[in-house]
């Protein structure tokens, strides 16, 4: 089941399948390691909803509401 990385359960871990964002914003995520086909697991979100923090890897990864719902990703079953 694909859906955004904004909509995954705290907790629960997905691969990331695509990005639809473009520019800048599309070669920073790239660049913190939300490349497709990488495994990613939502850790936590900020209080107030935003931002959120996944780790990738051995690496914790911060980044905005907006930015997370560019990222298609595929569910793991547990």
């Amino acid at each position: 089941m694909e859906i955004s990385l904004s909509q995954l359960p705290i907790g629960a871990q997905a691969t990331i399948l695509a990005h639809q964002s473009n520019g800048a914003i599309r070669q920073r995520l790239l660049d913190l390691g939300l490349i497709p086909q990488t495994t990613i697991q939502f850790v936590r979100k900020a209080p107030l909803g935003d931002p959120f923090e996944f780790r990738v890897g051995a690496t914790s990864v911060v980044i905005r509401k907006t930015e997370a719902d560019t990222v298609a990703v595929r569910l793991k079953e547990a």
